[in-house]
């Protein structure tokens, strides 16, 4: 670093010396070239100094080693002020108007650098070549539809199932091509009521939220961050402050990032945790040392399952029940990872806003309600898109995410939408047997005992085409030897015997097994049609 320093002297003096002093005046070129540290931590810094007066700054980064993949970011004396991530595109921050993940604002005069990661070195040495121009007037005319982000009033005031996307990309991801209107209209067409805009290590995209939400009353934008890092990326849904992603500097960790986001009343997610695709898509399989504790969801569908996601969501969906096993009471979640509003459809991997769609049960369409719904795990994933069938998962009063207390739980499965598809119970990761759903609403119940010292979970899934379609969070059952006991009562109010006269019934075993084992032996599946019959 020393040594890069001295470089660095040399070199502004050189352009001192060099410069004629009206063009030095308006403008200061510096060229910082380098290999990147071979080794150590996985991002970098290259300072340079900014004298007093300049308005702008703009950096051009290339690598110049092919095959080789470098990030780009920067930082002013007090931290952050953008991440361009792998773009080519140069980055430009002024103090009323910054290239797109970048942050405008006071130029202070000191030290800054420009952040380097080694996202993928193929061939060492790294070389690398950053140009410095520092401007005493800025070039970027001001931005004045950017604003400082304040969370919309509520949409909706009423506690219901609200359909959306908790993965979508806007242009400040430097990889993705939409203005946030465009993402925002895209959403709306496909009938959803929310949309989390998640960029990659940066919130810049908040800036741009307040006119867009204007114009769409009726469609929620939930701030995010796709918490991007090279062994992992994850959802930090609701988050509205920048976290600190450059994993093996010091003190900066993912339980760290995660806490961070916890303290913003955010909630920290597993985004497509088994995609693993190499260079295509560096870091997306989740391999972050992490506690589990501080992780409240895992995205069990990214992309809809026509698109790709196929490949993926079964492996994923295991990823998150493996967690659920362990005692994590984790949401299932979904998002498109769209990068383009939905105009890149029919190409490999590029699902639009939608596919696949999450459903939370909120008390209210506004931010606040749904990142509290998610935390409780109250959370329904079509695997392909808004259209799918909708199932909800509901024992006595208690409903998808919470926790039924007793030594027993009758639990009941509904499903709307779904005529013609199949409809099972998951208990303990197991799945039963399916049942055909020939109804539009349709139920089928499940008997579950509870065990002491242990705590159980069961979840619903509709199949179409004898593959999952749709998938519940959990509702959970912890035994309480003081707690009520619905199926010894079912079995005693119905004799033994199937006296209900409904078909098909729930049917018991024998009393004494009953009684005894508290086991279930068949469900029961009633069909209802829209006029009860």
């Amino acid at each position: 670093m020393r040594i890069m320093i001295r470089t660095l002297r040399a070199s502004l003096a050189l352009i001192a010396l060099l410069a004629p002093a009206s063009a030095y005046g308006a403008e200061q070129r510096l060229v910082l070239s380098g290999n990147a540290p071979e080794g150590g931590p996985d991002h970098f810094f290259v300072p340079f100094e900014v004298p007093a007066g300049t308005k702008e700054i703009e950096i051009v980064h290339k690598s110049l080693v092919q095959g080789n993949t470098l990030d780009f970011g920067l930082n002013d004396p007090a931290g952050y002020r953008g991440w361009g991530g792998g773009t080519s595109e140069n980055a430009v921050v002024g103090e009323g108007a910054a290239s797109r993940a970048y942050v405008p604002g006071p130029i202070t005069p000191g030290t800054w650098r420009v952040v380097v990661g080694k996202a993928a070195l193929a061939a060492s040495p790294a070389a690398y070549q950053l140009e410095v121009v520092l401007r005493d007037a800025p070039t970027l005319p001001a931005q004045t539809n950017r604003a400082k982000y304040t969370e919309s009033p509520a949409l909706v005031k009423a506690r219901r199932w609200y359909a959306g996307d908790l993965h979508a990309h806007s242009q400040e991801s430097t990889d993705a091509s939409p203005p946030l209107e465009d993402l925002a209209a895209f959403a709306k067409s496909r009938g959803l009521d929310f949309v989390e805009v998640s960029d990659h290590n940066t919130i810049t995209q908040l800036d741009f939220f307040a006119g867009v939400q204007a114009k769409h009353p009726d469609l929620l934008l939930v701030p995010g961050v796709e918490y991007t890092t090279y062994a992992g990326h994850a959802n930090a849904i609701g988050a509205t402050r920048w976290v600190d992603h450059k994993v093996g500097q010091p003190g900066v960790t993912a339980d760290g990032a995660a806490r961070a986001f916890a303290e913003q009343g955010a909630v920290f997610s597993i985004n497509h945790p088994v995609l693993d695709l190499g260079a295509l898509c560096i870091g997306c399989a989740w391999k972050q040392p992490i506690d589990e504790g501080v992780v409240g969801g895992v995205e069990i569908a990214t992309i809809g399952l026509k698109q790709g996601g196929s490949f993926f969501s079964n492996a994923a969906i295991d990823f998150w029940d493996k967690r659920c096993a362990a005692g994590r009471h984790l949401a299932a979640l979904g998002g498109s990872d769209d990068h383009s509003a939905g105009k890149k459809q029919g190409e490999r991997f590029a699902s639009p806003i939608g596919d696949p769609t999450t459903m939370v049960l909120a008390d209210e369409l506004s931010v606040k309600a749904l990142v509290d719904a998610i935390k409780k795990g109250r959370t329904v994933v079509k695997l392909q898109g808004p259209g799918d069938p909708m199932v909800e998962v509901a024992s006595g009063d208690a409903v998808i995410g919470d926790t039924v207390r007793g030594k027993s739980a009758l639990l009941k499965a509904t499903v709307t939408g779904g005529r013609g598809a199949q409809v099972r119970f998951v208990v303990d990761g197991e799945a039963d047997d399916v049942t055909e759903v020939t109804g539009d609403p349709f139920t089928i119940e499940r008997a579950v005992t509870m065990t002491a010292g242990a705590e159980r979970r069961v979840r619903a899934e509709v199949l179409v085409e004898a593959s999952r379609r749709t998938v519940t969070s959990h509702v959970w059952l912890a035994y309480d030897p003081a707690g009520p006991d619905p199926v010894r009562d079912r079995a005693a109010d119905d004799g033994g015997c199937n006296g209900s006269g409904r078909s098909p019934a729930l049917v018991f075993a024998p009393i004494a097994a009953a009684l005894l084992a508290r086991r279930l032996t068949r469900r029961r599946a009633t069909a209802r049609s829209p006029s009860g019959g």
